[in-house]
């Protein structure tokens, strides 16, 4: 009796600007018979190449990084090779980048805290055609903030103090600051400045 062959290992492609990062998905895929890293790449541009040179079966795919961002880099790869499934890398919950990445063509979202415990998973579900990255993907359009208190942190990175943007957006000094004081909450910023940066940070305002 013929013994069936094992089917070939799931091809991967790690894409981060970190060391560390790379290394930890290598350590938890060589843990996987039925998966292979074929090749890494610390930034976005480097992806791209790499992509197009192995033909992984998945990449794993950072957002942040420099040269060329994750989500510039999703879009040139599925504009070369429409049939490349890319898994992206976040920091935050309901990211809107990662909401970006995956209307560039992306098939999941993974946190990177969560990158030991399911990025076995997460591959898996890509290669088979599944949503990959559970409740993160779901998740990665819920912003944070609703629209006006979006509007107000946008005038307060410009420099804006609350009466100045209470008459800009036409609404009292108060209200401003009890938009300020919910921002920071949802946030969790400790302060104005650090609530600028966590939103520019995770694509909530650009300048």
């Amino acid at each position: 009796m013929t013994e069936h062959a094992p089917p070939p290992a799931i091809r991967i492609l790690a894409v981060d600007d970190h060391p560390l990062l790379r290394d930890g998905i290598a350590s938890v895929i060589e843990g996987h018979p039925d998966m292979q890293l074929v090749a890494e790449a610390a930034n976005g541009r480097e992806a791209v190449e790499a992509c197009l040179l192995h033909r992984p079966d998945i990449t794993l795919m950072d957002i942040q990084m420099p040269v060329l961002n994750g989500i510039d880099a999703t879009l040139a790869i599925r504009a070369a090779w429409p049939e490349a499934r890319v898994v992206v890398l976040t920091t935050y919950k309901g990211d809107v980048q990662a909401t970006r990445a995956l209307q560039a063509g992306a098939c999941g979202v993974l946190l990177k805290e969560m990158i030991r415990k399911g990025v076995i998973e997460a591959v898996r579900a890509a290669h088979a055609g599944r949503p990959a990255g559970g409740p993160e993907t779901a998740a990665a359009g819920a912003l944070p903030l609703s629209a006006r208190e979006v509007d107000v942190l946008r005038e307060v990175a410009r420099g804006g103090h609350n009466r100045e943007i209470g008459t800009r957006l036409g609404i009292s000094e108060d209200t401003v600051k009890a938009h300020m004081k919910s921002i920071m909450s949802r946030l969790e910023a400790k302060d104005r400045t650090h609530a600028v940066t966590i939103a520019l940070q995770r694509g909530i305002i650009e300048l």
